[in-house]
């Protein structure tokens, strides 16, 4: 194998050779044999020349086997243990033949499905900045020259420039396209999806998720000929909520907004995850009942599917810990099928809005805050128990009503609030303006309060 200087990526100097043949040798003529009456009789020098004669033949036949397995190239497969076999006069198959059953669908899950995976890119005009100098001594610097001059810089004009990039999937023929919030920040912006076929078009945002870190574009096509607009592949969504600890998942994503559709393969390591996500422009949210994944999750794979083994996708890949190995973390894609539906009816997305910052109680916050209760929405207070900047928005239904600080809402509408079933979730299935009663504990009493929900802005 050799090093490529400039990208690092390995080639093989051994192509496999369809003529191999080993050696020709006339044991006659070897040294050490001696011939008694028909019979060889081994001495030391015989021996040693069996010996270097063995290790050729079995290093030429190593060396075949190496350059077959190196090649992808496999012939006669040996069903039982999936062991390539040489066998004479066979034909070399040019395609890869998956070993395991969990492989071959692996493949074809990113066969099937990667068309219709985008990689997202977002330009807009970026200031030009002129560099120049001043002398801070009003022409007066002599004896010291040009060393004294300070560096000034000047907007000479603006630029196009890439200035982020993501991904997303398409859920419709149409071309509408599912991916993440952050991932459309940027105002006064282009932005522009690439197909793995190489093709290319101008896209623009229909919606943005008010509560999660969805939204929804669509490939503009206003400028092409009706006759010549194109129909997209389109993904297959799958069922979140079936999803087991331990199952294979497959994420596709444009990493490091470099390298389109990389495909990376893990488990799910956990479900119901409650984490607070950070990112440029001061993005920060909380995100709750979330899906972590040990499959490689990089900075551009924002807004990618994660698929199960059917090709489903079961998550839409949002974070990653920056603190530890392997550590990814994707929305459940049930929770994104309401904004979808939304979309498809009104094309935008509204929910049921409280007004409050809380965090969800777990018997270990329970315990490390003395509390009463190992369950529910505990008002002001993040998982540490600190006091958030905000408790109760000004002027929302949960202050029209007379929520507080410190008061935990341990049902909403009869529904229990756990980690596994978090207030963000149970509210989904409500709308503006619906009435809702919530039982509350303050100062150790349980009280029961009716609010009618408002509308989440962005």
């Amino acid at each position: 194998m050799e090093e490529n200087e400039n990208n690092n990526f390995w080639k093989s100097k051994n192509p496999v050779k369809d003529n191999f043949s080993f050696p020709k040798i006339n044991l006659g003529k070897l040294k050490g044999i001696a011939k008694n009456k028909g019979k060889i009789k081994a001495t030391p020098g015989f021996l040693a020349v069996l010996i270097i004669l063995v290790a050729i033949v079995a290093g030429g036949a190593g060396a075949v086997f190496t350059n077959y397995y190196w090649q992808n190239q496999v012939i006669d497969i040996f069903e039982q243990q999936g062991i390539p076999i040489i066998s004479k006069g066979a034909t070399i198959q040019n395609n890869y033949i998956p070993q395991t059953t969990q492989e071959q669908k692996i493949i074809k899950a990113v066969k099937d499905y990667s068309p219709a995976v985008v990689s997202i890119v977002i330009s807009k005009d970026v200031p030009i900045l002129e560099k120049y100098y001043i002398d801070p001594f009003g022409g007066l610097n002599w004896p010291f020259g040009a060393d004294f001059l300070v560096p000034q810089y000047r907007e000479n004009g603006t630029e196009k420039q890439q200035v982020g990039g993501g991904t997303g999937f398409i859920i419709s023929s149409d071309g509408t396209i599912l991916t993440n919030k952050h991932v459309t920040l940027e105002e006064d912006a282009e932005y522009t999806v690439f197909f793995n076929d190489g093709s290319k078009y101008p896209a623009k945002i229909l919606a943005k998720d008010p509560f999660y870190d969805l939204a929804v574009l669509k490939v503009d096509q206003s400028d092409t000929p009706e006759a010549e607009r194109k129909t997209f592949p389109t993904v297959k969504l799958g069922d979140s909520s079936s999803l087991q600890i331990g199952q294979t998942v497959i994420a596709i994503g444009y990493a490091l907004g470099e390298f389109q559709n990389t495909v990376s393969v893990g488990v799910v390591s956990g479900l119901g995850r409650n984490i607070t996500a950070t990112g440029g422009q001061g993005f920060s949210e909380n995100l709750e009942g979330i899906i972590q994944t040990d499959a490689a999750i990089n900075p551009g794979n924002s807004g990618g599917p994660l698929l199960n083994l059917a090709g489903e996708v079961i998550g839409i890949n949002v974070a990653r810990s920056s603190s530890g190995e392997n550590i990814g973390f994707s929305l459940p894609i049930n929770m994104a099928k309401r904004d979808i539906d939304q979309v498809k009816k009104t094309g935008t997305i509204v929910y049921p809005w409280l007004g409050i910052s809380y965090t969800i109680i777990t018997k270990e916050i329970s315990e490390a805050n003395n509390l009463s209760v190992d369950y529910g929405a505990w008002i002001g207070k993040d998982s540490l128990g600190k006091d958030t900047e905000i408790a109760v928005v000004s002027g929302s239904p949960a202050a029209k009503l007379g929520i507080k600080k410190n008061d935990i809402i341990l049902e909403f509408n009869g529904v229990k609030i756990t980690s596994e079933n978090p207030l963000a979730k149970i509210i989904l299935d409500y709308n503006p303006n619906d009435s809702v009663n919530l039982k509350i504990l303050r100062d150790k009493e349980d009280i029961t309060l009716t609010v009618i929900l408002g509308e989440r802005k962005e």
